[in-house]
């Protein structure tokens, strides 16, 4: 029998319940799907047919360790060489220069000098007359380290500089984002692609309400509705793929767009490494998904 590792963190060893969906679909399909903790020094993975990444959600003050282990398991979907180009929010220029329309972004490296909207000589002048912006690491998941600032505010400054040298003193390279206001309305608009076939969309609901005050686990909780997304938001996320470094080799992809001030979408983040994939606001998406990891496995193996 076909035999595959369901890649999950030491938190959430039976995996999160939305990926726990899955493993129906992939039973159906004659596929025996394991949940095993990356880091776990016990697993055998050459054991394993395949190795899917799903929710290895405490990578991120470990990356390098996390690099390792994919570049030393056989078949680990997505594939590690993406996974170390994915992992690095500076992704984000390569797809700025491929013509992606990218939410604009400050990049602040550890030791530079540190401006920040609201104070004299930063670019962004029009933002500095007023509005909100956002602070996150390079290398994060779940929105953790991520706070929302109000420009024009001593208070909020005072937290946004502490929040940068915070991630600058882990040696972090920090994003600086202005807070697009139009999500407080509309949301925003999660894509999910597997095997590169648009499967279904989600609404996540603003999430961030202040500046950085931590996290209790592993992500911050999220309010998730099905979406049916527009004919534009889909020509943004088939260019956001055509521009991803072997997108061919893509198990599943998640594109989470945000509408700009004018209301046309631009690209927040691409998730390649350990996305959720809301299998429960898609019909019939963990069979789909199940389907696309049956691609990737030899057809000898599946007679077996």
């Amino acid at each position: 029998m076909t035999r595959i590792a369901l890649v999950t963190c030491a938190e959430l060893p039976d995996l999160d319940e939305d990926d726990r969906l899955v493993l129906e679909a992939l039973r159906a399909r004659g596929v025996d799907a394991v949940p095993m903790v990356w880091d776990d020094p016990g697993v055998d993975w050459l054991g394993f047919d395949l190795a899917v990444l799903r929710s290895t959600w405490d990578y991120p003050p470990r990356r390098d360790e996390f690099l390792a282990w994919a570049d030393s398991v056989p078949a680990v979907l997505n594939p590690a060489e993406i996974i170390r180009w994915n992992t690095d929010k500076r992704y984000l220029r390569d797809l700025e220069s491929a013509g992606v329309p990218v939410v604009r972004t400050q990049w602040l490296e550890p030791g530079a000098p540190v401006h920040l909207p609201g104070e004299g000589g930063h670019p962004w002048n029009r933002l500095a007359s007023g509005g909100e912006y956002v602070i996150k690491p390079a290398v994060g998941a779940g929105s953790v380290d991520t706070g929302r600032y109000r420009v024009n505010d001593k208070s909020h400054l005072a937290l946004a500089r502490e929040h940068v040298a915070r991630l600058h003193d882990r040696n972090a390279t920090v994003m600086v984002q202005p807070y697009l206001s139009t999500v407080d309305a509309f949301g925003e608009t999660a894509m999910l692609f597997f095997g590169g076939e648009f499967s279904h969309a989600i609404r996540k609901g603003p999430m961030l309400d202040g500046p950085d005050r931590g996290v209790a686990g592993l992500y911050r909780r999220e309010r998730i509705t099905s979406r049916t997304p527009s004919e534009l938001e889909h020509k943004v996320a088939e260019l956001v793929l055509a521009a991803v470094p072997t997108a061919r080799e893509l198990l599943y992809a998640r594109v989470d767009l945000l509408p700009g001030a004018d209301g046309s979408p631009m690209l927040l983040e691409l998730e390649l490494t350990e996305p959720s994939l809301f299998f429960a606001h898609g019909h019939h998406a963990p069979e789909r998904f199940a389907d696309a990891v049956m691609r990737w496995i030899p057809s000898s193996r599946q007679a077996t």
